[in-house]
């Protein structure tokens, strides 16, 4: 399984196009399940300030000792200039490994309004060379293109909801206008797939299983993609999609399932 497909960042590196997503994993749990990612094939893992887990990240990567693509992201605490500089001096201590991939604004915080700032951290952290890639997360055009205005430095990622009932085509255009790498969070909709006829119809016609046909699905989009699991055998068939391929009636099947009003999540533009 290390024989995957890699997407190319604009700032001339690459990353797995499949991760582990450890929301919602127990610190105390979280090394176990790295490491039994990592057992089952995972080269990239995705963690966050909030999630109270990158220790528990950083052990499981170091318990493997493996070259693993690390993300972690900036909650609102450390947002602004200074606070953002601590705040990812704070994270990489408590990954406790030589590196950070890939380090994102976690969200806009609009009512906030200090993203821009804090973006110019990011700019500085990856200039002096110590996170290797920067990007954000939950971004809108309008934030997007108010950090490239204000700093001249295009974001290599934007990780955002994405899912078959909420496709973000016109975003993901935008990125792929500016070379920024899409992300999608809560890929398989919290489960929602699970049970959606047209998806249960695919997965029967290839053999496979409705989270498999989604994941397949982000992978041939050419989204990057970070399917949470605990369970090995879940984290085993969720990167087991490499040996099969969707056809056209497929996705035309799946694009029909998008909806305008398919997001889960909160609202970037009003989330605080």
């Amino acid at each position: 399984m290390t024989d995957q497909p890699t997407l190319s960042l604009n700032d001339g590196r690459t990353m797995p196009q499949i991760g582990l997503g450890v929301y919602q994993i127990p610190d105390a749990d979280t090394s176990g399940v790295v490491q039994a990612a990592i057992d089952a094939g995972y080269r990239a893992v995705d963690t966050a300030a909030i999630y109270g887990n990158e220790g528990g990240t950083g052990k499981g990567v170091r318990a493997r000792d493996e070259t693993i693509f690390v993300t972690s992201k900036l909650w609102r605490d450390d947002y602004g200039y200074d606070a953002a500089l601590k705040g990812f001096d704070r994270s990489f201590a408590t990954l406790g490994l030589d590196w950070i991939d890939l380090y994102l604004l976690h969200w806009p915080f609009v009512e906030q309004d200090l993203f821009v700032e804090s973006w110019k951290a990011l700019v500085r952290l990856q200039k002096e060379g110590r996170v290797k890639s920067i990007g954000v997360s939950n971004f809108t055009m309008d934030h997007l293109e108010r950090i490239i205005h204000d700093t001249g430095v295009v974001p290599a990622v934007n990780q955002i909801e994405l899912h078959p009932g909420f496709q973000q085509v016109e975003l993901r255009g935008f990125h792929d206008e500016n070379k920024i790498v899409t992300t999608s969070w809560s890929p398989l909709g919290q489960g929602k797939a699970m049970d959606d006829a047209v998806l249960v119809r695919i997965a029967e016609k290839h053999g496979r299983t409705p989270a498999q046909i989604v994941l397949r699905w982000h992978i041939e989009a050419g989204l990057a993609v970070i399917p949470k699991s605990t369970k090995p055998e879940r984290l085993a068939e969720n990167i087991a999609i490499f040996d099969f391929a969707l056809d056209e009636e497929d996705e035309r099947a799946i694009a029909k399932l998008d909806r305008r009003d398919g997001r889960i999540g909160p609202d970037p533009r009003s989330f605080a």
